[in-house]
């Protein structure tokens, strides 16, 4: 008797949830029944370049960081932009001040041209596909090259918190991981 309770409120259950589950449901005529949702792209074949936003091409232009030295950043190696923004809190002597300024400025320049470069291959690519010009060997010589330069963007970015890091004492280090938040 046990055993009959418990597979009729089994069976009741499971076909209380495959009835709602069956309300959700599209009917089976329904032209939409195995339709794809929408695309999340809709609307980037607009895009002057389709795999990158505006915001994108301008971060890209203005050589900001985009993430790329976050190895860097979340482990105690400041970047040379936040060390300025934060240098009298961090208390940097004038030779400091000077060496920061020095890396940003560096850094700055070589990711801005890294970052034309990336958006002209992109381009490229893009254009390539826009016109059917595109076969196997090209595709492939050109996304390599996009990934050797985004590869330089990167280091450019991580090796100037190296040289950032080498330029601070360990209480600035200290100061600057608490300011960004990373420390309490």
């Amino acid at each position: 008797m046990y055993k009959t309770l418990v597979l009729t409120t089994m069976f009741l259950a499971a076909g209380a949830a495959l009835g709602q589950h069956a309300e959700h449901d599209p009917p089976a005529d329904c032209p939409m029944k195995n339709a794809a949702a929408p695309s999340p792209y809709v609307g980037h074949e607009e895009r002057e370049i389709k795999a990158l936003s505006v915001d994108d091409r301008e971060r890209l232009l203005a050589g900001h960081g985009m993430g790329m030295a976050l190895a860097a950043e979340l482990n105690r190696y400041p970047g040379p932009k936040h060390v300025l923004e934060l240098s009298e809190e961090l208390d940097l002597r004038p030779e400091q001040v000077d060496a920061t300024k020095t890396i940003f400025h560096a850094m700055d320049e070589e990711a801005r041209e890294l970052g034309r470069r990336v958006l002209g291959l992109e381009a490229d690519l893009d254009a390539r596909f826009a016109t059917g010009e595109i076969d196997k060997a090209g595709l492939a010589a050109v996304v390599a090259e996009i990934g050797r330069v985004r590869g330089e963007l990167r280091l450019c970015h991580l090796r100037a918190h190296l040289e950032m890091r080498a330029a601070m004492t360990e209480d600035q280090i200290v100061a600057y991981d608490r300011l960004r938040g990373y420390r309490r």
